[in-house]
């Protein structure tokens, strides 16, 4: 495997100059959309309620990921507490969206970088995979810089639910390997209704533009591991909310048909989607079909479907220590 690109920004002093112009940003903070300009080093909070240290609800291997992430030993994976964005179905909503349980989570810069190696050197992951960063990147950039001199050599991984700032995703520019963005909707007013976020779709599309220039498609070695490029992930929800084929023919003819898609079916009615009926089921083997026809119409052959069980394999439970996915934490 080639040296990370974070190594040699590292060495030039570029990693440290791109550090220090991100966390001075969080003075009147613009990090992520919502652009809440508080200073946040002096502990005022925002649209996210998170000050100056990153809060950090689990560090563990998961292997949940699309194959290429997870490979045999596990996707070394950082989920972040908090969240710029307020999904009612959200399926990681205990650390997302409830704030009073993530007090006593926030983690100085030292040990979360301690934490990156542990998941190297310890645990021996394929990946770094930071979950939930958008509104942490200037305390994952100060980590990986930490990091680097403690031995991190391995990809790293910014798994986003795609509401992130152009501004921001330039200045990780050669700092991360591999980009796993949501496309979640293809209209301003359901991501508004369900999300908070009525400028998502104009956000998350400029953003997959840049993650694609800055990496372009999945690279993998020789075992099948992810080393470089991005995946967009896809989440069916029930009566076509999500804009389905509006997104997907958007990624095939704006970004490309090669672009690696991971089309999730897991979609759950957890935390508050039972107050709307359009969400308050799973989704159909009619709306599940709808899908993957579009994507055999579209020519995009290149990632990973998700059965129509998986909604029984993927909820966590963050409310236990330890594992989030281990058989006693799952909900």
């Amino acid at each position: 495997m080639s040296e990370m690109g974070y190594l040699s920004l590292y060495r030039s002093g570029e990693l440290k100059r791109r550090a220090e112009e991100l966390e001075s940003r969080l003075a009147s903070c613009d990090i992520c959309p919502r652009e809440c300009i508080v200073d946040r080093l002096r502990g005022k909070t925002g649209f996210c309620h998170s000050g100056a240290l990153p809060i950090v609800a689990s560090v563990c291997n998961h292997h949940g990921e699309e194959p290429p992430l997870s490979g045999t030993k596990g996707s070394g994976t950082v989920f972040f507490g908090n969240c710029n964005m307020r999904c009612v179905y959200c399926q990681n909503y205990q650390i997302s969206q409830k704030r009073r349980r993530m007090r006593g989570k926030e983690m100085d810069i030292q040990t979360l970088a301690r934490q990156l190696i542990y998941l190297q050197d310890e645990l021996h992951c394929h990946n770094i995979n930071f979950v939930s960063p958008s509104h942490f990147v200037p305390q994952i950039v100060r980590a990986v810089y930490e990091a680097v001199p403690m031995g991190l050599k391995i990809p790293l991984v910014y798994n986003t639910g795609g509401y992130d700032s152009l501004d921001t995703l330039k200045a990780l520019d050669g700092i991360i390997d591999i980009y796993l963005p949501d496309i979640r909707y293809a209209s301003g007013k359901i991501a508004e209704q369900f999300s908070q976020a009525s400028d998502y779709v104009k956000h998350v599309r400029a953003g997959i533009k840049e993650m694609y220039r800055q990496v372009g498609n999945l690279i993998v070695d020789k075992k099948g591991i992810a080393i470089r490029g991005m995946i967009v992930r896809h989440l069916i929800l029930p009566e076509r909310l999500a804009g389905s084929e509006d997104s997907l023919t958007w990624l095939a003819k704006e970004i490309s048909p090669e672009v690696g898609i991971s089309i999730m079916a897991q979609y759950y009615p957890t935390h508050h989607a039972g107050r709307f009926s359009a969400l308050s089921r799973m989704i159909t083997k009619a709306e599940y079909s709808e899908v993957l026809a579009l994507l055999e119409k579209l020519g995009m052959e290149n990632g990973w479907i998700q059965e129509m069980s998986a909604p029984d394999s993927y909820q966590p439970g963050f409310e236990h220590e330890g594992h989030p996915f281990s058989p006693a934490a799952t909900v």
